[in-house]
C-alpha cells in the first residue's frame, strides 16, 4: 500500500497509540475527580499539555485543548469577534482558508460583522501588503493560515501580521497552523500570533484531538459552557487518551531530519511527476515539501483518484468541494477551471519514501492512457 494523503489524516505512531492504551485501562480517572484516580489522571493531563505546549514553543498555561483543528479555528474566530465586538465589526481573513474558518466567517458575516477575504497572489501567496490594505481602524481579527492544506503553500505570516498591525495595533492575529506543527520550525511568538490552531491527527496522533494557543491575557469568549475544563475555554470532560498520545506524538517530532527528507522526496516526486505528459505542478516552488498539488491531464480528480486506489496509492482530490465545483484555493490561484477538474494531492509523511513516488507515477501515467480514451 501507498498511503499518499497524510494532509487528510496520518497513522497512529505505535508509541502514540500504547500511551491512549496505557490511559485508557489504567489510568483512566477522571482528571476532575478529586481521588487518587483522578489526580494521577490530571497529572497525565498536565504531562501532555506540557509536551504539546514544549513542541509548540508556548507555555502550558497558553494551551488549551479541544476535539480538533476545526474547534480550534471555531473557538478562536467566534471567540475573538464577540470579545472584540464593541471595537469594531471587520474581520480580514484569506480566501484560501480552511473551510472551518471560511464558514465561521459567513456564519459570522450572517450575525452583523464585515468579512474581507483577500486573493493570494499569482504565486498562490498571501502578501502583506494586500491584508494590511484591508486593514483599518474597525478591523478587530486577522486570520491567515501558516501553510495551505491543499498546494502547501508556507504564507508570510509574521510579515502579515506585523503588517497589519502597522494599521491597528489592536487586532487579534489568529493562525490555523495545522498543516505546519510538527513540519515547521516556528512559534507563537516568533508569528506574532494572539492565537493559534493545531490538532493532532496530522502529526500521527489520533483523531479527535486538538489544541488552541492563546497568548496570555488575550480575551476571547467561551463557546461551549458546563465546566470548569480548561479554564472554562472548553469545558467538558478532557480525551484524556487521545491528549495524551498527542503529547506522545509531539515528542516524536525531528523538524529538521524530516524535513531535508521530505524535501528531497518532494524534488523527487515533481521530476518524475513532469516526466509524465500532461502532469503540470500547482504547488509554489517554495511550498511546504510535505504537500505537493498537481493536476493531470483532463482527467477528472475523482475518477483518476479511484484509478489509482485500485492500484493500492492513495492521494486526495484537489477538487474538495461538492457538486462538482472546483477547488477554492485553485480558483483563487486564477487556475482554469479544467486544470483545476483534474487536481490531485499528494502529501507525504516521514514514513513514505521513493517506492511510493514510483507507484503514484507508475498509476497517474498508466491512468492517464487508460482513462483519456474513456
Amino acid at each position: 500500500m501507498h498511503y499518499l494523503d497524510n494532509s487528510a489524516t496520518t497513522r497512529v505512531s505505535k508509541n502514540a497509540a500504547e500511551k491512549a492504551y496505557e490511559i485508557m485501562t489504567e489510568i483512566y480517572g477522571n482528571p476532575s475527580s478529586l481521588h487518587l484516580m483522578g489526580m494521577n489522571a490530571e497529572k497525565e493531563l498536565e504531562l501532555a499539555r506540557k509536551r504539546v505546549s514544549s513542541a509548540l514553543g508556548a507555555a502550558n498555561e497558553e494551551l488549551f485543548f479541544t476535539s480538533g483543528g476545526t474547534e480550534a479555528n471555531n473557538t478562536a474566530m467566534f471567540g475573538a469577534a464577540y470579545a472584540k465586538r464593541r471595537s469594531g465589526k471587520r474581520i480580514v481573513i484569506s480566501s484560501v482558508e480552511h473551510s472551518s474558518v471560511l464558514e465561521a466567517a459567513a456564519r459570522l458575516e450572517q450575525e452583523g460583522f464585515e468579512i474581507i477575504k483577500i486573493d493570494p497572489q499569482g504565486d498562490g501567496i498571501i502578501h502583506p501588503g494586500d491584508i494590511a490594505e484591508a486593514v483599518n481602524d474597525g478591523t478587530i481579527l486577522v486570520s491567515v493560515m501558516l501553510v495551505n492544506n491543499e498546494t502547501g503553500a508556507v504564507m508570510p505570516v509574521k510579515d502579515i501580521f506585523e503588517a497589519a498591525r502597522d494599521k491597528n495595533d489592536k487586532i487579534i492575529c489568529h493562525t490555523d497552523a495545522v498543516q505546519a506543527f510538527g513540519k515547521l520550525d516556528f512559534s507563537p511568538k516568533k508569528l506574532g500570533a494572539d492565537l493559534l490552531s493545531v490538532s493532532a491527527h496530522k502529526v500521527h496522533a489520533p483523531k479527535g484531538c486538538g489544541a488552541l494557543y492563546i497568548k496570555r491575557r488575550v480575551r476571547i469568549i467561551p463557546r461551549q459552557f458546563g465546566g470548569e475544563q480548561e479554564k472554562r475555554i472548553r469545558p467538558g470532560t478532557e480525551a484524556l487518551p487521545l491528549i495524551s498520545a498527542f503529547g506522545v506524538a509531539c515528542e516524536e517530532f525531528d523538524i529538521v531530519a524530516n524535513g531535508e527528507r521530505i524535501a528531497a522526496l518532494n524534488r523527487y516526486a515533481r521530476q518524475r511527476l513532469l516526466e509524465i505528459e500532461g502532469v503540470v505542478i500547482n504547488s509554489p516552488e517554495n511550498a511546504l515539501p510535505y504537500v505537493l498539488n498537481i493536476s493531470a491531464g483532463r482527467v477528472r480528480s475523482e475518477t483518476m483518484l479511484h484509478f489509482l486506489e485500485e492500484r493500492e496509492v492513495f492521494v486526495s482530490s484537489g477538487s474538495a468541494c461538492a457538486k462538482g465545483k472546483p477547488s477554492h484555493v485553485l480558483s483563487a490561484m486564477g487556475i482554469d477551471r479544467d486544470r483545476a477538474d483534474s487536481a490531485l494531492r499528494i502529501s507525504f509523511s516521514k514514513l513514505n519514501n521513493e517506492v511510493d513516488v514510483d507507484a503514484l507515477c507508475e498509476g497517474i501515467s498508466l491512468g492517464l492512457k487508460t482513462l483519456a480514451h474513456r
